[in-house]
């Protein structure tokens, strides 16, 4: 394999990065600007909204924090998932290209919106911290495990929401109305352990819920969430990923052409 062979595929990666930071952020930096703004916003609602609601949340008596630690690793599945799954419909006019394949189209949305989400939380958190007076010990191995699965669960059910909105185009409203209540039952708004025994057994099948638990177990050091199964969710996600790839590899060419 040649020198020039080798680099084909970053950058056709790399083209397909600076494609999308383009058309989705701009050229200037108020396009990012927006992707911290939208979670702010969504948090600061949760907040107030229940506030008048309650004397404190779940954990904690921030609610500025508990609603942070839940919504931007729900927020990251969802764009990634969603991100991912339009990816080859994306990119279709760039893979006319001989050089430029379908799984760069894939690594590049997966890329550039994980750096941006992994970015927005990391300023977001911050701003919370300095702004609540509560103090917090952070432990950072929950955190990345937590950030980790949720990146690795996007990319797999975007993965397969690509493969079966790309054969099957009424997919994709099938999966908007069945998914609406993620939100909920991702424990953004509550945790586990608030929940009664029956939604307890059917909500943990959920690994978005196993997330927003590992992430909040690294801000609050009392709480444990003992119910999260490494196992389950790295094995979910790696599943997912590979049974998408390899139906992709073999119907790429009807998605592109559909």
């Amino acid at each position: 394999m040649t020198k020039t062979a080798e680099l084909a595929a970053p950058r056709s990666v790399m083209a397909l990065v600076l494609r999308e930071m383009s058309s989705t952020y701009g050229n200037s930096p108020g396009g990012y600007v927006w992707a911290v703004l939208q979670p702010i916003g969504m948090i600061v609602v949760l907040s107030f909204g229940f506030s008048l609601l309650f004397r404190t949340p779940s954990l904690g008596t921030s609610f500025i924090l508990f609603y942070a630690t839940g919504y931007l690793p729900y927020d990251m599945y969802t764009q990634l998932s969603q991100k991912v799954g339009t990816s080859i419909k994306y990119s279709r006019s760039m893979l006319t290209y001989p050089r430029v394949v379908w799984l760069d189209a894939i690594l590049a949305r997966f890329v550039l919106n994980f750096l941006t989400l992994l970015t927005v939380f990391s300023i977001v958190i911050t701003g919370v911290l300095l702004i609540v007076n509560t103090p917090t010990i952070i432990s950072l191995t929950p955190i990345l495990l937590g950030i980790s699965i949720a990146a690795l669960v996007g990319l797999g059910v975007g993965v397969m929401n690509c493969l079966l909105v790309g054969l099957f185009p009424v997919w994709g409203i099938i999966w908007k109305i069945a998914t609406r209540p993620m939100f909920i039952a991702s424990g953004v708004l509550f945790i586990y352990e608030d929940m009664g025994g029956l939604v307890q057994t059917i909500l943990w099948w959920n690994p978005i819920l196993h997330v927003t638990g590992l992430v909040r177990s690294g801000f609050y050091a009392s709480y444990e969430a003992s119910y999260v199964s490494l196992t389950y969710c790295f094995g979910l996600a790696l599943t997912l990923i590979c049974f998408g790839l390899l139906f992709l590899q073999a119907n790429h060419k009807q998605i592109v052409n559909n």
